[in-house]
Formats: structure tokens, sequence, C-alpha cells
């Protein structure tokens, strides 16, 4: 992952994590449905490793959630 990208990951993570728990998953239990370790969906979300296309769908079919909705990132304040 490029450094310059590093906040955009950090978004797409929380908002992952975001609707994981609306949806009542755990990291093991989302991480087990779409076929990554825990310790991967974990760095996942908080950014520390860069995410293929195929997982982040994956991510969003298991979450019931538009691709787009996931790259809605809001400002910080």
């Amino acid at each position: 992952m490029k450094a310059e990208y590093k906040d955009k990951y950090k978004m797409l993570g929380l908002n992952i994590a975001y609707y994981r728990k609306l949806r009542g998953y755990t990291q093991e239990s989302l991480a087990e449905k779409i076929g990554i370790d825990q310790t991967h969906m974990s760095k996942i979300e908080i950014a520390s490793v860069g995410i293929s296309l195929d997982v982040y769908f994956s991510i969003c079919k298991a979450l019931d959630v538009e691709p787009s909705k996931l790259m809605e990132f809001r400002e910080k304040n």
C-alpha cells in the first residue's frame, strides 16, 4: 500500500468495522464467511495491509453492502 493512500485505507477499515458490527459479526465470523484469517481481517480494519478487489467484493457481499457504500468516507472534524 502506498503511504499516500494510508488515510483512505484507514477510513475503509473503519467502514468495514462499522458495517461488520452493525450486522452482528465478529472479525472471526466475517473472516470465516469470506475465507480469510481473522488476523488478516484485523489487519484490513486497522489498515496495516492493502486489500485485493476479490476480498473487497467478498466483504461487501458478506455484509450485504454495496461496494460504493464502503468507499463513502466521512470528513474528519
